[in-house]
C-alpha cells in the first residue's frame, strides 16, 4: 500500500522581489526566503553572481509555474568596468591574467558601443554555469582546464555610458535579454580598446515586469517578522540545546504583505476575467468561452483571472480559452 509523504511547508504563493545583497549567492538567497516564509517550494528567475547585488525575483509556491515568463523578460544592469587588468573570472574575484598601462578616453569607448548593441555574438566567461560536455564551465575552470565555450547570440537593447569617475573606471547601464553576460561585455570592451578590463561593481536594477518599486530587502522582511513576538519551539528529546525560534502563522501574516501576487509575473500576456464557475472549469482542465467586449478572440498565450487571482495560463482559439497550466485557488 503506497503512502503519501506529507508536504513540508505551507502553501504560500507569490513573488518576493528581493534586493539581493552583495556576497550572497542566488541559491542561498532562495533557501533563506523559503525558510523564512515556510514555503513548500521556491525558485528564482535568473541567477545573480555573489559579487553582484540587486533584483532577484524569487517565486514561492504556485508562482514557480510562472518563472519562465520572468526569466525571458528584459533586464537592466548598472556596472563599473575597471580598466588595465583582465582577470580569470572577468570580475574582481579572479586572478589577474593580463595588464596594460593604456586607458581609454570617452570618445573611444562611445565609438565602440554601437558594436555591442542589438543582436550580437557573445562568448560566456570561463567561470560560468554553461555546460560543456555535461559539466559546468566553472567546475572545469576551477580544475585548471581551459575550455572552448561557443559564442551565442544575445540581445542588447541599449548600452549607455553614464560617467567616468576617473581614468581607471567607467560606469555603464545596459538593457538586455536573457542569457547576456555582463562580465563578458567588460572583457570584450577591454580587449577591443587594447587596455583590458573587468567588472568591479555590478547591480541588476530591473527584471521585467518588476521595477525598483517592487524591491524588498532582507532587513525589511526580518523587520516584518520581528513585528510579532516569536515563541520558542517546545524542546525535543535528545536536544542538546534549545531550538531557535522560527517564524510561525502570526509572523507569516505580517511578512505576506511583502509578497506580490503570482499573476504579477504575467503583465506581458493578454488577460481575461472569468467568473467563479468558469474558474472551476478551467482548474479542472476544461475550456471556457471568453466573454467581454475587450476580450481577444485569438491569442497563442493568455492568462485568466477570477476575483483578482490567477486561474490559468492557456491559449485562446475561436473565442475559447483552453488552459495549459492551472493554478490553485
Amino acid at each position: 500500500m503506497s503512502r503519501h509523504r506529507k508536504k513540508k511547508g505551507r502553501p504560500v504563493s507569490g513573488w518576493i522581489v528581493l534586493d539581493k545583497p552583495h556576497g550572497m549567492g542566488s541559491t542561498d538567497a532562495v533557501s533563506k526566503i523559503k525558510w523564512l516564509y515556510g514555503a513548500e517550494k521556491a525558485g528564482h528567475a535568473g541567477t545573480l553572481d555573489p559579487l553582484a547585488s540587486g533584483m532577484l525575483p524569487i517565486a514561492l509556491g504556485e508562482a514557480t509555474k510562472t518563472v519562465p515568463y520572468v526569466q525571458d523578460g528584459a533586464k537592466i544592469y548598472r556596472f563599473t568596468v575597471t580598466w588595465g587588468q583582465e582577470r580569470t573570472t572577468d570580475d574582481l574575484e579572479g586572478e589577474v591574467t593580463k595588464t596594460s598601462d593604456l586607458r581609454p578616453d570617452e570618445a573611444s569607448i562611445r565609438a565602440l558601443l554601437p558594436n555591442y548593441t542589438g543582436l550580437i555574438m557573445q562568448t560566456p566567461p570561463q567561470f560560468s554555469a554553461i555546460k560543456i560536455a555535461g559539466e559546468r564551465a566553472y567546475d572545469l575552470a576551477r580544475g585548471g582546464e581551459a575550455v572552448e565555450i561557443p559564442a551565442r547570440e544575445v540581445e542588447i537593447g541599449r548600452f549607455d555610458l553614464l560617467e567616468m569617475p576617473d581614468a581607471n573606471t567607467t560606469v555603464f547601464e545596459i538593457e538586455c535579454g536573457k542569457g547576456t553576460y555582463v562580465r563578458s561585455l567588460a572583457r570584450d570592451l577591454g580587449r577591443d580598446l587594447g587596455c583590458y578590463g573587468h567588472i568591479s561593481f555590478l547591480r541588476r536594477t530591473e527584471v521585467y515586469p518588476f521595477t525598483a518599486d517592487d524591491l524588498v530587502t532582507l532587513p525589511e522582511i526580518e523587520e516584518a517578522m520581528a513585528s510579532v513576538p516569536m515563541i520558542a519551539p517546545e524542546p525535543r528529546e535528545g536536544d542538546e540545546r534549545p531550538r531557535s525560534p522560527r517564524p510561525g502563522p502570526e509572523q507569516w501574516k505580517a511578512m505576506d504583505t511583502l509578497v506580490l501576487d503570482t499573476g504579477a509575473a504575467l503583465d506581458s500576456l493578454p488577460q481575461v476575467i472569468v467568473n467563479d464557475d468558469s474558474a472551476s472549469r478551467l482548474r479542472l482542465g476544461n475550456p471556457v468561452i471568453v466573454r467581454g467586449r475587450d476580450a481577444p478572440a485569438e491569442a497563442e498565450e493568455a492568462c485568466a483571472f477570477a476575483r483578482g487571482q490567477l486561474v490559468a495560463i492557456g491559449a485562446i482559439e475561436a473565442g475559447m480559452f483552453k488552459p495549459k497550466r492551472v493554478f490553485a485557488g
